[in-house]
């Protein structure tokens, strides 16, 4: 398994920025988790809310937690509420479920960290942090 080096995440920050600003969307946020659920680098765009680090940080960590990205999460929050329930309990709140969070995954399939996103729609949260991921030469797990 590889591991997930800051200049990694870096790249993947950088990567997802460029897609931001291709697309012109709203300021963004964007953390790298490692696979321990630990902050391996955290950049917020100028104009972003203040709420926008934990958000993106409850994003990613979701997508650790249960191994798969954000979108699955929301599915089951929609069809399986008592389950989001229960996992944000165990969690301690720290689950954000809703699209934008996206595991990162080595040459192997190992899961090496997570990237969570926001600032703009969900949709496109996650479609900024599947680019920076694939940028920095890895794979991308939405769920």
């Amino acid at each position: 398994m590889t591991d997930l080096s800051l200049a990694k995440a870096l790249e993947i920050i950088t990567g997802a920025l460029a897609k931001g600003a291709e697309l012109g969307l709203k300021p963004l946020a964007v953390v790298v988790l490692d696979a321990g659920g630990h902050v391996k680098a955290f950049q917020r765009q100028d104009g972003a809310s203040m709420m926008r680090f934990e958000i993106a940080s409850g994003k990613a960590y979701g997508a650790l937690a249960v191994g798969v990205g954000s979108r699955w999460l929301n599915t089951q929050a929609e069809t399986r509420p008592h389950f989001l329930e229960g996992l944000s309990a165990v969690s301690g709140g720290k689950i954000v479920a809703v699209p934008g969070g996206v595991l990162v995954k080595d040459s192997s399939g190992g899961i090496i960290g997570a990237v969570g996103i926001t600032g703009d729609t969900s949709d496109n949260d996650e479609l900024a942090a599947i680019t920076g991921i694939e940028a920095a030469g890895f794979t991308a797990d939405a769920g």
